[in-house]
């Protein structure tokens, strides 16, 4: 099995898994490897260290403390790329119960909270200007990086 980081054309890094070097190189010709977050077929191969392992002697494990409240442990979830699959697992979630409602956000935002239309949950774009005039009128607004929506569900 072969390991390897990858990285696109966006710059999103993350993992290929392939049965061989051979593998890679046909699934990378034929364009069937994509970033799993924007699915961009340009996908380059980055410098990665071989795992060696020269022993099998270790000294007591360390036992970390409990992350504050509200924060994500990444050692718990086993690695960084557990993190970044709980932080997919968020934003899937996010995106399944609000509403787009485009760059009609700060529009939406005040006829829901001015009581003109019923409360849900929006997403949506607005410049910081518009942000910061939504605050100004008591509507709470947060501003989230979110990736391009994938083609395919991430795994």
């Amino acid at each position: 099995m072969k390991v390897l980081n990858l990285q696109c054309a966006a710059g999103h890094s993350f993992e290929g898994w392939f049965g061989s070097e051979a593998d890679f190189e046909a699934q990378h010709g034929d364009g069937r490897v994509e970033c799993p977050l924007c699915g961009n077929a340009q996908v380059q191969r980055m410098p990665s260290a071989p795992r060696l392992n020269i022993s099998g002697a270790r000294g007591p494990a360390e036992v970390a403390p409990a992350p504050p409240p509200g924060r994500v442990d990444v050692t718990a979830t086993g690695t960084a790329n557990g993190f970044v699959r709980k932080f997919n697992e968020a934003i899937a979630e996010l995106l399944r119960n609000t509403e787009d409602v485009g760059e009609r956000f700060p529009e939406e935002a005040r006829r829901i909270h001015y009581g003109e239309a019923p409360a849900k949950g929006i997403r949506g774009q607005a410049s910081p200007q518009e942000r910061e005039a939504l605050r100004e009128e008591g509507i709470e607004v947060m501003s989230l990086p979110l990736p391009v929506r994938p083609k395919r569900t991430l795994q």
